[in-house]
This record gives C-alpha cells, structure tokens and sequence, in this order.
C-alpha cells in the first residue's frame, strides 16, 4: 500500500512540475543586448498558448522585406491587457520595440507595440518581466 501512495504522489509532482521544466527563461533564447525597434505590416497574429505570435513584415533599408516573429505573451495575459483576435488585422502597421533572439535571426519577443493612431500596449510577455531590462 505505501509503495502505491508513493507512485501516485511522486507522479502528481512530476505531472505538476512538467509545464515549468518545458517553459523557457528570456535569457534563454532572447538577448537583452539586442533591443529592436520594428516597423512593419502584420502578416499574421496567432494567439495560441503558450505564446502569442505576430508575423510581420518589415522592410529594410536596402529594399528588401523580412517576415519577422515576435513572441507575446500568453492569449490569457493579452486579452487582461486589451487585446483579442482581431486587435492585429492582416496590413496592421504597427512598431514593435522588444529584443532579438540570440540566433541574430529575424524572431524577436515583443514588450510593447505602437499602432498608427499612437496608441501603446504591452505585449504581456517574458520581454515585460523585471529582469529583462537588466545587463
């Protein structure tokens, strides 16, 4: 009987511990060294867990267009800041200000965005937690 009650507690804790384990730090994959500032058009916005994601296109300076994604936070954390589905449109200009990932690729997590008419939001996610801003 003890030997069944151990089973069963020991895998209540590791059913309880797993989403941590799976969930990433900022430091982990985005670097607070590389801020970015991102205009572009919203080609995209997935409010899926456990990130949001907004695929944008931003055009460069040599002409050329980059699809950009930047995370936000969770649909539950943007829809308590304001947002929902359709808050970001397809040909949405916005500005992302946030950090690039440590791959220097073009993903990217979002703190805030500034939509034409200068309203600001958050983005709810890792880029807004106290220690993103710290070096």
């Amino acid at each position: 009987m003890r030997t069944k009650l151990l089973v069963v507690v020991s895998s209540i804790g590791i059913l309880l511990a797993a989403p941590v384990w799976a969930h990433h730090a900022f430091s982990a994959e985005f670097d607070v060294n590389r801020p970015i500032k991102l205009r572009g058009t919203v080609t995209q916005w997935e409010l899926v867990n456990p990130h949001s994601w907004i695929h944008m296109d931003v055009k460069n300076e040599d002409g050329t267009v980059t699809n950009w994604m930047i995370e936000g936070g969770s649909p539950n954390a943007l829809l308590r800041l304001g947002l929902n589905k359709h808050s970001l449109p397809p040909g949405t200009e916005i500005v992302v200000e946030g950090y690039q990932g440590k791959d220097h690729g073009s993903i990217a997590v979002g703190k805030n965005i500034t939509f034409p008419d200068g309203r600001r939001m958050l983005l709810g996610g890792s880029a807004n937690e106290p220690d993103a801003d710290k070096k």
